[in-house]
């Protein structure tokens, strides 16, 4: 039999960032439990500020039946001379039964004592409190909080519990609170608890309250609103997708209301503009013709007909915000742009001051400068390096720490600087995610880089190396930024070579380590066959660029028709060469070939390896292509030859072949 299923837990207000962490579990974890306790079905989870709801349609009333098997001990352990052993015993005790009761199966080709049991399906109603109490103690919102007399903890604190099947309320009592046929809805439309009969009563109440439950139609209607204020004001909204699902989550009756501010807010940079609104307010920017207006979208939870008195509060609060980015832009304009202080600032204990970090990413962008040999001034490469961290005195980045770079950009600019150093400054830490955006200049690009790489060397050199979740210097994705650099870019920049170098300013580096770390970052970066990654490593290439042209250049060999047959073949090729030094030169003696499908081969390979290639691709191709006289050879040629010159000459052939395509990458190790 089937019911419908409802389950509320009504909390105080949810802080909206922890719950969106873990939004994507939560689901997971009750289904998990419903399998557990066999009652899985269909279900729809939704969420407000004030609570979580599960919602089932149709619901088992009870587990079905099930039968139970246990196994024992063989016969031959279980009864010695015919008397029951204590394995008989303990087996005959598990089950809960006498001796009498057992019987036998066989398995695994033994008789052995067996015991088979009806179990009664219990019914959903005792099982919902602990598939419920159980969920809840499963999520994980980060802290989480105690009240009252309580020693259970929950992210806030529970006030009511409404949890019915069909028509009936399942009672239990978790976290203090009774479960009761009861709900809130929103505070403006009645503050105090109502009675709700049936599960249909309780979808009407929420609505007629003011309470949109469904998080899908929140986010629809603000959208809406958002394109209707677009339309009627001829502007456009920028909406940021994580404050968007923000606003979602801390509202229950959402209305998008545009609002003002006073233009002279303008004279600040937009990003302080911006940041003030989104991080302070939940506030959306407003643009007209691609620049910011004094215009904000704020998403109001009032039950209301008149949003005046809404727009008029918010307008009023972020007023003083922007008065303080105001002073603080004004003073730190009327102080100029300035490293003094930043020797006072300790990067890390170990290794210096900020002032020393900027010294050591000098170094390091002198040569790389010199090694990629960009067409760049290097006097603004210098004056970039030199002033990149200078914002870091400013008052506005001691308020806004986000804006660091960027203020140093307009910092930069008003001090009369070049717009390339500018520039710099404001890359100079990007990327920061794999979604972020680039820096958009060979100039900038070596800024970025100079700072990933001291940090990865200067934090390697007192053996601060990332383990587990910890990296609080995100080192795993200051890797992941050079690779992307150098790729778009086009910087070649060996992890072993250049590395080298650049660390003759670090001491105490264990460089196998360091790069093995960079390995494995690279094997997460590229999302691809983990065996093509492994592959184009066990050529030895180290060098960042070729490392990435390569991995895409096999991956799409891997995933073309055929690839299964040539890999069996190279298979072959790399069995027979296993014990051979690939390292040292190989020679074939043209004299000792006698085999027409031999000479066939050694003429192929000698005309393949002759040719100009446009590309790494074309040459690799071309190697591969010499599978059917591979074939030819393997099915045609005794390799081991008993004549030891005709033996060796055969497999320096083949080994002069494998070492060719070695030398882009191991193509026995790819698994497919």
């Amino acid at each position: 039999m089937f019911k419908p299923l409802l389950i509320e837990i009504g909390v105080e207000e949810l802080p909206a960032i922890p719950l969106l962490k873990e939004l994507q579990n939560i689901e997971k974890k009750y289904l998990a439990i419903l399998e557990k306790h066999n009652l899985i079905s269909e279900f729809e989870f939704y969420y407000t500020p004030r609570r979580l709801v599960i919602y089932h349609a149709e619901f088992a009333t009870a587990q079905e039946d099930s039968v139970e098997e246990f196994f024992g001990a063989p016969l031959a352990v279980a009864y010695k001379d015919g008397e029951a052993t204590k394995a008989a015993h303990g087996f005959a005790k598990k089950c809960g039964v006498s001796l009498e009761e057992l019987s036998t199966a066989e398995k695994n080709g033994k008789e052995v004592l067996y015991y088979k049991k009806d179990v009664k399906g219990q019914k959903s109603a005792t099982l919902l409190p602990e598939i419920i109490n159980t969920w809840l103690k499963s999520l994980e919102f980060g802290k989480s909080m105690r009240w009252g007399s309580l020693q259970e903890s929950f992210i806030r604190p529970i006030r009511w519990i409404n949890v019915q099947l069909g028509d009936e309320l399942v009672p239990m009592n978790l976290y203090g609170v009774a479960s009761a046929k009861k709900t809130f809805v929103h505070r403006i439309a009645n503050f105090d608890a109502l009675e709700v009969a049936d599960i249909k009563s309780y979808f009407e109440t929420l609505k007629n309250g003011g309470v949109t439950l469904f998080q899908d139609m929140r986010a629809l209607k603000i959208k809406n609103d958002i394109q209707n204020i677009e339309k009627e004001h001829s502007v456009n909204v920028e909406i940021d997708e994580d404050l968007f699902a923000e606003v979602v989550a801390i509202t229950e009756n959402p209305t998008a209301l545009l609002g003002s501010f006073d233009e002279k807010f303008l004279e600040l940079p937009p990003e302080v503009i911006i940041t003030s609104m989104k991080e302070h307010q939940r506030y959306f920017p407003v643009f007209k013709d691609g620049k910011l207006v004094n215009k904000f979208v704020v998403v109001s939870n009032a039950l209301t007909d008149d949003f005046s008195e809404v727009i008029a509060g918010n307008e009023r609060v972020l007023r003083p915000r922007l008065a303080d980015g105001l002073f603080f832009w004004e003073n730190d304009l009327k102080n100029g742009l300035s490293t003094q202080g930043l020797e006072k600032i300790t990067f890390f204990k170990g290794l210096g001051s900020v002032a020393d970090k900027i010294q050591r990413e000098a170094k390091i962008a002198s040569l790389l400068f010199d090694k990629f040999a960009i067409d760049a001034n290097k006097e603004d490469l210098q004056r970039a390096v030199e002033l990149a961290k200078a914002d870091l005195m400013s008052e506005m980045v001691y308020e806004f720490t986000e804006l660091q770079g960027i203020m140093g950009y307009y910092y930069t600019l008003k001090a009369g600087e070049s717009e390339a150093v500018a520039l710099a400054i404001k890359e100079q830490y990007l990327p920061e995610g794999e979604e972020s955006p680039l820096p958009s200049t060979p100039l900038s690009a070596i800024v970025a880089m100079s700072l990933k790489l001291d940090t990865l060397l200067a934090l390697f050199s007192i053996n601060e190396i990332p383990t587990g979740s910890r990296d609080p210097f995100a080192l795993r994705r200051a890797v992941n930024g050079l690779v992307r650099i150098v790729n778009k870019f086009g910087f070649k920049f060996d992890i072993q070579k250049d590395l080298q170098e650049l660390a003759q300013n670090y001491d105490g580096i264990d460089f196998e380590k360091l790069e093995a770390f960079i390995l494995e970052r690279i094997k997460r970066y590229y999302k691809v066959n983990p065996s093509i990654i492994e592959a184009v490593l066990a050529s030895g290439e180290r060098e960042l660029l070729a490392l990435g042209q390569k991995i895409e250049i096999l991956d799409n060999l891997a995933n073309s028709e055929g690839f299964g047959d040539v890999t069996s073949t190279f298979k072959r090729v790399a069995n027979i060469t296993k014990d051979m030094d690939l390292s040292k030169s190989l020679h074939v003696e043209e004299s000792l070939l006698q085999e027409d499908a031999e000479k066939a081969l050694y003429s192929a390979y000698k005309e393949v390896i002759s040719k100009e290639y446009a590309n790494l691709e074309e040459k690799l191709d071309a190697l591969l292509g010499l599978k059917p006289q591979l074939d030819a050879f393997f099915e045609n040629v005794m390799v081991n030859a008993e004549d030891e010159a005709l033996k060796n000459n055969r497999k320096a052939l083949v080994a002069s072949i494998y070492k060719s395509i070695l030398e882009f990458a191991d193509i026995a190790k790819v698994s497919i």
